[in-house]
């Protein structure tokens, strides 16, 4: 089913969180390791917009309906940021445009050499590479998707599964344009699927790679993947993956997992 751009940008709004009994964190507040999680999350959500910065730069901007997508996207996108920022601070965990600057300035050099390397890169390959835009997008989102989705289960806090229930539901709308557009392009373009399937397979990171410190990476990992139901839930972003025309076999988050030692 083809995905319907109209209806996305006319029905896209901020996800809510105002109406959520919010005061139940401070009789009910969430544990180290969840804060702990919830800040890496919140810190990703913020940081799309040089996700954007860097593909504005790339063949991709040419598409009217990618563009109108992504703009939608990451303004819904800085509301998740804000929306867990809220929850954050009724724990006294301060995340403020001050910190955001900071994590960026950390990036240092990378940060100014990403959009031109990303521009060279992608205006070599030409249009294939919104392919690869495109499966990389669907990929992050599952993964995003997956990671709400895990942590609510294991939380249990029902204010906190109700917020992250909200993010999600607006993350698989993302998931339906990026996989659409993935699926049909990959579909017309064997070099897209080449081109694809190499780059997932040898760049791909979870979500939050190169922004966050590994040590956060990895914690993120080992407390929402470890275990049965969280290889698992790898396995299912895997699986979506690996359907699309010419990536069959790929297990980029499982071995994400391996290499992190994130026990099964």
């Amino acid at each position: 089913m083809a995905f319907d751009i109209r209806e996305y940008t006319r029905t896209s709004a901020a996800v809510k969180w105002q109406d959520l009994p919010l005061d139940e964190f401070r009789t009910n507040p969430l544990p180290p390791d969840t804060l702990r999680s919830l800040r890496y999350m919140c810190d990703v959500e913020y940081h799309t917009v040089c996700y954007l910065r860097d593909m504005l730069v790339t063949p991709s901007h040419k598409d009217p309906q990618v563009t109108a997508f992504m703009t939608m996207w990451n303004m819904e996108e800085f509301w998740h940021g804000e929306a867990l920022a809220e929850v954050l601070g009724i724990h006294g965990l301060s995340v403020d445009y001050d910190h955001l600057k900071a994590v960026r300035l950390k990036m240092g050099w990378r940060d100014k050499f990403d959009p031109i390397k990303q521009s060279m890169l992608a205006n070599i390959v030409g249009q294939d590479f919104v392919a690869v835009h495109m499966i990389w997008g669907a990929a992050n989102e599952w993964s995003a998707i997956t990671a709400y989705n895990r942590l609510a289960a294991l939380e249990k806090h029902p204010v906190l599964a109700e917020l992250l229930q909200r993010i999600a539901k607006q993350e698989a709308r993302h998931v339906a344009f990026y996989a659409t557009q993935a699926r049909d392009r990959l579909a017309r373009s064997k070099k897209a699927q080449k081109i694809a399937r190499f780059a997932l397979r040898k760049f791909w990171g979870p979500v939050g790679t190169g922004v966050m410190a590994e040590s956060e990476v990895r914690h993120v990992l080992h407390h929402l993947m470890s275990g049965p139901d969280g290889r698992q839930a790898a396995r299912s972003i895997d699986d979506h993956i690996s359907k699309m025309p010419g990536l069959a076999g790929l297990r980029i988050v499982e071995n994400a997992l391996d290499l992190r030692g994130v026990p099964a």
